[in-house]
């Protein structure tokens, strides 16, 4: 990125940090008016201010000699967008400004060992700055909801992005490697010790509740559920597929206030109670008997994945199939094991996103539909799993083409009409506002 674009790129962001404020920042006796903006004024002060932000994190920005008025340009534009919000009388979610303040005072006031040291830094007290913080912040919510209210309907059709394609192809960012992936993971199995004792107590449950005995008084001073166990075992309004797959199957299968027969999942047995039924979610309450944490068994569980993954290479089945009936995360099982992103590129994720383990697996498969040697994974957070990946698809890295990467063209080409469209927009503000620029 060139330092025109770095500087374009920052300089709204900067807007937000120090408009207005940073006039108290770096006020001296030399301080002078700079610029007129309608009733605004800018100080030479806020110029100095955001010129060494911009130094701190661009060192090579010293070497601008075009810096200072890209600034005032930069100030300028945003007074006149203020002017214009107080005109339209743009509101402000107050509450979310109070959030805002609190969060900038904490860190401005991290930065000095004493509030005192900050107010003789800042020349004013600690009321003044927080009310200066939250004029500034008041300020630069109002120029951006007149920004998003103005360019918030902006569309592009397939033609335009295709234009933009033909015009920017050139200069377009290089995509970097993505991978498809899908995975199986499976919870250590626990030994078959450990399965009795906990069918065992829960079974004990199980006589008690038959005999006419209160499920919550049980599941209080029974239940292995830390999380339940104070609230009689109640685990509230769950939605389909918030559930490990066996436990959400008996639920969903049982009227109100029939109770279950013991049911098993990863954690141990249970005993479920179904209370009420709404829609897709169900309110559940249950009794745990969890298994020995101490006796599970990886090479248990690292022979049954080898199994499964023989008789995926044999084509006697797919990795889906497994995924489906095997995989101990709901979320990727009942995709056929497919991972999905939270963002727009859907079950494509860059390489350099995956964390290391995986990164090292996937790595190692070249072709489409190859499947890993099943492994143990030790997590930073959370239980120690097995786990073998199926690579589905690899694309390396290359400049963006509409072939594979329309999306973000459109995304691209729609955050470029809009810029033009403000920049429209905001160029015909500048003939209703009197600017002036002192020599």
């Amino acid at each position: 990125m060139d330092m025109k674009k770095a500087l374009s790129t920052i300089l709204t962001a900067f807007a937000m940090l120090t408009s207005g404020f940073t006039t108290a920042i770096a006020a001296d006796v030399s301080d002078r008016i700079v610029a007129v903006v309608g009733n605004e004024v800018i100080l030479k002060s806020e110029v100095d201010e955001r010129e060494l932000m911009v130094h701190a994190q661009f060192p090579d920005s010293r070497k601008d000699p075009e810096l200072r008025k890209h600034l005032l340009e930069n100030l300028v534009d945003q007074k006149i967008l203020l002017t214009k919000a107080k005109i339209d009388s743009v509101k402000v979610d107050d509450s979310a400004i109070n959030s805002m303040v609190t969060d900038r005072f904490a860190s401005i006031r991290a930065g000095f060992p004493s509030a005192r040291d900050m107010e003789v830094r800042f020349g004013k007290p600690v009321s003044r700055i927080k009310q200066d913080i939250r004029d500034d912040i008041r300020e630069q919510q109002m120029v951006d909801s007149l920004r998003r209210k103005h360019i918030k309907d902006v569309t592009v059709s397939y033609e335009e992005v295709m234009e933009f394609y033909r015009k920017e192809k050139d200069q377009l960012p290089m995509m970097p490697e993505a991978v498809s992936v899908s995975q199986i993971i499976k919870y250590p199995l626990y030994s078959d010790a450990a399965r009795a004792d906990a069918l065992t107590r829960i079974r004990d449950v199980q006589r008690r509740l038959q005999a006419g005995e209160d499920f919550a008084s049980l599941a209080n001073s029974l239940s292995d559920d830390p999380g339940s166990r104070s609230l009689g075992g109640d685990l509230g309004f769950v939605q389909k597929g918030e559930l490990v797959p066996s436990f959400e199957a008996a639920a969903y299968a049982l009227k109100p206030g029939q109770v279950s027969a013991p049911v098993e999942t990863r954690f141990g047995f249970h005993i479920i109670q179904t209370l009420e039924k709404e829609g897709t979610s169900v309110h559940v309450r249950h009794i745990l008997a969890m298994f020995d944490r101490n006796q599970r068994d990886v090479s248990k569980t690292l022979e049954l994945l080898k199994g499964l993954r023989g008789e995926i290479l044999a084509g006697k089945t797919t990795f889906a199939a497994i995924a489906e009936k095997y995989s101990d995360d709901p979320m990727s099982a009942k995709l056929g094991g497919l991972l999905k992103s939270a963002g727009p590129g859907g079950s494509m994720f860059e390489i350099s996103s995956l964390k290391p383990d995986l990164q090292k697996i996937i790595s190692s498969l070249k072709k489409a539909g190859e499947v890993s040697v099943p492994e143990p994974i030790t997590p930073e957070k959370g239980d120690p799993f097995v786990a073998m990946f199926q690579l589905n698809s690899r694309t390396p890295a290359h400049r963006l083409t509409p072939e594979q990467d329309f999306t973000k063209l459109e995304e691209l080409a729609g955050d470029e009409k809009r810029k033009q469209l403000f920049t429209g927009w905001l160029d015909q503000l500048k003939k209703e506002v009197l600017v002036r620029i002192m020599p």
